[in-house]
């Protein structure tokens, strides 16, 4: 006998509940399988789900709740900025604190380069969300985005592509594409991993199991990366630049006091919280750092 589908979002809830997870995991996928949105599956609450989807949605849901498998990875996409990224278990799934480091960035750098041309590079770029919304958001700026991924990389050209934001990628790790082709840019913006090590085993099954380590992993302190990059910012930004950075809670002084450390009075360094007054971001303001 078939069930409607408020009978069949109950149980997903009520299941979900029970272990513990996200309680609307149920209607996100069962939103996706259908191909409507959230108005149109409540107008149909007492519709009867088919079979086979209620069969497939029961089957997610399981698979969700005992193998920790992301949502993002069975309906295979996110939302992020208003546009649905492709994700892979290859990338990290998108963040919604994210895209308050690309509303900083793009405030700033409209106030700092109202005149002149941008060039933006995006150094460990993932999926591409980053790079991506930036060339979208202004399509006059020119875009390059770097990782040391091949998977990743074809993950980040596919939504390039998707999306139709042109962007030039490169392969390699951190910042050895620019140092090796000379390529100097004015606005720097870098999601690294920032998780210490210690950490890495209490993280939530959902993200330790199916989020790739090398994005996750920072190091013994979680500031490894920031190290590396920090140190060769100075050979790859122009003159006047704007330098952005997601960041871990509780790492946000040590990140400026490494950019301070580099550039010196040069610098105009700013930590800002996220929506959830968590330390989230690092924002710096270089000038005539040659």
């Amino acid at each position: 006998m078939k069930r409607s589908i408020q009978e069949a979002l109950r149980w997903a809830s009520s299941f979900l509940n029970q272990y513990g997870r996200d309680a609307n995991v149920g209607e996100i996928l069962l939103r996706d399988r259908l191909q409507v949105d959230r108005t149109e599956l409540l107008t149909r609450l007492q519709d009867p789900l088919d079979i086979a989807d209620d069969d497939w949605l029961e089957e997610k849901v399981r698979d969700h709740v005992m193998k920790g498998i992301p949502v993002q990875h069975i309906t295979g996409y996110e939302w992020f900025y208003g546009r649905p990224f492709t994700v892979s278990p290859d990338v990290l799934i998108p963040r919604p604190e994210t895209e308050e480091l690309v509303a900083g960035t793009l405030r700033r750098a409209q106030h700092m380069f109202p005149q002149r041309s941008t060039h933006v590079c995006d150094i460990g770029t993932g999926s591409g969300i980053l790079a991506v919304t930036l060339a979208l958001e202004h399509p006059e700026w020119y875009v390059s985005a770097v990782d040391i991924s091949h998977e990743a990389l074809d993950v980040a050209r596919k939504n390039a592509a998707n999306l139709g934001a042109n962007i030039a990628f490169y392969h390699g790790n951190l910042l050895e594409p620019l140092l090796l082709t000379g390529h100097q840019v004015n606005v720097f913006i870098c999601n690294p991993p920032y998780i210490p090590d210690p950490d890495m085993l209490s993280l939530d099954d959902v993200v330790k199991d199916h989020d790739p380590a090398i994005a996750l992993a920072g190091g013994e302190d979680g500031l490894s990366m920031y190290r590396r990059i920090i140190a060769d910012l100075p050979k790859v930004l122009m003159d006047k630049a704007l330098v952005a950075f997601e960041i871990g809670s509780g790492q946000g002084m040590s990140i400026k006091n490494m950019l301070v450390d580099v550039f010196g009075a040069n610098a105009r360094v700013e930590i800002e919280t996220d929506i959830n007054q968590k330390e989230r971001m690092v924002f710096a303001i270089i000038h005539n750092n040659k």
